[in-house]
C-alpha cells in the first residue's frame, strides 16, 4: 500500500503557493457559515496580488478557503498579505467564532506523517493537553511544517448537563444559565494602586476554577429568598468536549501528532526533521 502512495515527481518542482484559511464557528450551520463568515473573508481578500484561483467550503462549525498563488509569488509574503487583509474584517466575524486561522497549506492538506503519543499514567485528556501545551509548538516551528495536527485528542471541557424539568419548576431556561456562566465566570483588570515608591496592578480573580465552584454558581432568587445554584438544576462535571474521536495503536489508546508541510517544502526533508525532533521531546517530557 505504501509503494502504491508513494509520490513521483516527473517534472521539476512548479507547485503553486498555497494559503489557507480556517475559521471555527461552533454550532453554526453550514448556511450560516456561508454568509456570516466565508463570504466576508472572500470579498476581503479578492484584491489581494498574484491569486490563481479560491476555493471555499462552509460545513456545519467550520469555514475553509484555499487561495493558491501564481508559481512565482512568494509564499511567506502572500500568507502576510492574507493576515493583513483577513485582520480588517475581525470585528465584522461573529463573537462566537473563533479567530481565523492562516497557513501556508491547503487546508485539506494530507499529513505526511503521525507521531503516536501515549502514557501509562496519564489519560487521553492528559495527553491532548501535554500535546497541545508543549508539543504543537515544538514541531510548528521546524523548517517546512505548515500546520500540526492533534489527532484522536479529547480536550478538557466543564460539562452542564440541565434537567429542564428542574428549570421549569423554578421558571428559568437555558439562556437564564447561559447569561449567569457569562456573567460571573470572568477575570478583568481592577486598576492600579499607585505609591511614591511602588506601583501594583490589580486583578480580579476568576471564582469559578473546580466543579465545586460552578455547582454553587447563583442562577436566581426565589420569592422567599432561597438562592437557585446551578446544582439544583443541572449536573457538572469535567469531561472531553467531543467524545466521537478515538486514536487507538496495538489497542492502547493514544494522541496523533500530525505533520502538514507547507505547499512548497520537500516532504522528506520535512519528515527527516520531525523524526529528529521525536527523541528529543521524548526526552524533555
Amino acid at each position: 500500500m505504501a509503494f502504491l502512495r508513494l509520490p513521483l515527481r516527473e517534472y521539476p518542482d512548479i507547485d503553486p503557493p498555497v494559503v489557507s484559511i480556517e475559521t471555527v464557528y461552533p454550532g453554526a450551520s453550514a448556511g450560516v457559515v456561508e454568509t456570516r463568515i466565508t463570504k466576508l473573508i472572500e470579498d476581503r481578500i479578492s484584491g489581494v496580488e498574484g491569486i490563481r484561483t479560491v476555493e471555499s467550503r462552509s460545513i456545519d462549525g467550520r469555514s475553509n478557503i484555499t487561495i493558491t498563488f501564481e508559481v512565482d509569488r512568494d509564499v511567506d509574503a502572500a500568507a502576510n498579505d492574507i493576515r493583513d487583509r483577513v485582520s480588517g474584517i475581525l470585528d465584522d466575524l461573529p463573537a462566537e467564532a473563533d479567530p481565523p486561522e492562516i497557513q501556508k497549506a491547503d487546508a485539506d492538506a494530507d499529513v505526511i506523517m503521525w507521531l503516536n503519543l501515549a502514557g501509562d499514567d496519564m489519560s487521553v485528556m492528559e495527553l491532548t493537553d501535554y500535546a497541545r501545551r508543549y508539543l504543537v509548538d515544538r514541531f510548528s516551528t521546524l523548517d517546512g511544517v505548515a500546520r500540526v495536527r492533534v489527532g484522536g485528542g479529547l480536550e478538557y471541557s466543564m460539562r452542564i448537563w440541565v434537567d429542564r424539568n428542574e428549570l421549569a419548576a423554578r421558571n428559568l431556561t437555558v439562556t437564564d444559565v447561559e447569561d449567569a456562566l457569562r456573567s460571573e465566570n470572568i477575570e478583568l483588570p481592577a486598576g492600579n494602586v499607585e505609591s511614591l515608591a511602588r506601583d501594583f496592578r490589580v486583578r480580579i480573580k476568576r471564582g469559578y476554577r473546580s466543579v465545586e465552584d460552578f455547582k454553587n454558581l447563583v442562577l436566581a432568587r426565589s420569592a422567599d429568598g432561597y438562592l437557585v445554584r446551578l446544582r439544583d438544576v443541572a449536573r457538572v462535571e469535567t469531561g472531553p468536549v467531543e467524545r466521537r474521536n478515538m486514536l487507538r495503536g496495538n489497542g492502547v489508546p493514544m494522541v496523533g501528532i500530525g505533520i502538514v508541510k507547507q505547499s512548497k517544502a520537500n516532504t522528506l526533508a520535512v519528515a527527516k526533521l520531525a523524526k529528529a525532533e521525536a527523541p528529543a521531546s521524548r526526552s524533555s517530557s
